[in-house]
């Protein structure tokens, strides 16, 4: 195995031609990735596939990629997990999905595709202990709902409630909205369709999730800070002629989770809301469970989301298609990140392991920022006005974050090249994509009684 942040990453983006490759969100060296996949912790390690084109920096000819580490620090790469198979029901692609433990053997539940344009089935993969070697058999859990109303169909999740094991996929439907459909799986070889369960027509859904489908949809129980636990959907919110600009981001909704009194089929009702991330480059995340949501120390689930690449969007200077062919790679994955809910509202925090990445401190209050960093941003308790991230100086500088602090408010950035990321405590995260040109440096404006703490980032030993 190769130890993707050491080598693939450090050493590549030392030398890469591309400042803009990151070196501590671990991807392959070259080639598209994309959509976080069958995010899991079996047997003592952290398992990430993702959408993957190793052939090009191009969406096209989707596999599965795969990293695994121990402790969300050192990472290792694998081979690609997933590949279409010719004749097969992923014959078009191997697309977002899930990993499980089905009776201690790693399952993966994907949404594959026969024909391009064609409509998404469930298809199943059995993996190995060490989730390295899959078996591809062509075996389809789930086709497409023999019901009119429904026109798209992609994206499975699986999620357990009540001891018994239930899945979900995003939908559109023939009326306009987006849906989620809701299956049973006793048996992960063959799923029970169960109906349409929630759609945009719910008024919390309407207001905070509008989308035309909803892709990638997430169902995770997390801790709520005055005790107890809330139940958190997540969606991707497409729409017609997005081609990754994806300008409704991603939202979610928090509320409970009972049963039917009839049925015992599980009933979702949303009570609150709010987008998932601020920045304009954050889509398609995936969300670990990995305690019930009562869990007081360790973090109940554990979300990665994508950040691609793009012509650049509010005011920040983008890359062309051409400029990206040329690089050889597109797309990021982001910081793991920590979900919970207080008074009502999704909050979002890096994952702890990150701080292993702190080097050697910065003078602090430094207003140049080194090209791989994390920056503590505090106010005090006089403290009011603008943090300002900006790239380069003079007529060429942009800003790539502008955004308030308040007394006795903190804020953590993370630069890794030509990614940023933003997390306001008790808020959710903004992900940011910039790209420095040759010379030019990161320039951190803080408010009057504002102080910064400044690590350079660094692998440790």
């Amino acid at each position: 195995m190769t130890d993707l942040a050491l080598i693939s990453s450090l050493a590549i983006a030392a030398t890469h031609p591309d400042p803009a490759f990151p070196r501590f969100h671990p991807r392959p060296a070259q080639g598209w990735i994309n959509d976080p996949n069958g995010i899991s912790y079996i047997n003592g390690r952290y398992h990430v596939f993702f959408q993957y084109n190793p052939s090009s920096a191009r969406h096209s000819q989707i596999q599965w990629g795969h990293v695994s580490s121990a402790d969300l620090v050192q990472w290792e790469e694998h081979p690609v997990a997933l590949s279409p198979q010719e004749g097969g029901p992923d014959s078009a692609g191997c697309w977002t999905g899930v990993v499980t433990s089905d009776g201690g053997v790693p399952t993966a539940a994907y949404s594959g595709i026969k024909d391009h344009g064609g409509h998404s089935q469930v298809v199943i993969a059995r993996g190995s202990s060490d989730l390295v070697t899959w078996e591809q058999d062509g075996h389809v859990a789930a086709s497409m709902p023999n019901d009119p109303l429904v026109t798209a169909v992609r994206d499975p999740f699986i999620f357990h409630f009540n001891g018994a094991r239930y899945a979900m996929q995003g939908a559109g439907l023939s009326d306009g909205r987006a849906a989620l459909l809701l299956y049973t799986v006793e048996d992960m070889d063959s799923w029970e369709y169960q109906g349409i369960w929630l759609t945009t027509a719910d008024p919390v859904a309407a207001a905070h999730t509008p989308a035309e489908i909803w892709e990638c949809p997430q169902l995770v129980e997390v801790p709520v800070s005055s005790g107890g636990s809330a139940w958190v959907m997540m969606f991707s919110l497409w729409l017609s002629g997005d081609n990754h600009e994806h300008a409704n981001g991603v939202g979610h909704l928090v509320g409970s989770l009972t049963a039917d009194p009839e049925t015992g089929l599980p009933v979702f009702a949303a009570t609150s809301g709010g987008r998932s991330d601020l920045g304009r480059d954050f889509y398609a995340p995936q969300i670990m469970q990995l305690s019930n949501g009562s869990a007081e120390s360790a973090p109940a689930a554990l979300l990665w989301g994508w950040a691609n690449e793009g012509p650049g969007r509010d005011g920040r200077r983008g890359r062309t298609q051409e400029e990206i062919d040329d690089a050889g790679w597109a797309g990021v994955l982001t910081h793991p990140r920590v979900l919970s809910v207080v008074d009502g509202a999704l909050v979002v925090s890096p994952a702890p392991a990150v701080e292993a990445y702190r080097g050697a401190a910065v003078a602090a209050g430094s207003l140049v920022v080194p090209e791989f960093a994390e920056v503590l941003v505090q106010g005090s308790t006089a403290t009011s006005g603008s943090v300002d991230l900006v790239l380069g100086s003079g007529a060429d500088a942009q800003v790539v974050y502008s955004g308030s602090l308040e007394a006795g408010e903190e804020l953590r950035i993370f630069i890794d090249a030509s990614l940023v990321e933003v997390y306001r405590a008790g808020s959710v995260a903004t992900t940011l994509r910039a790209y420095p040109a040759p010379g030019e440096e990161w320039q951190l404006t803080l408010p009057d009684g504002a102080t910064a703490d400044v690590w350079e980032l660094g692998l440790p030993a």
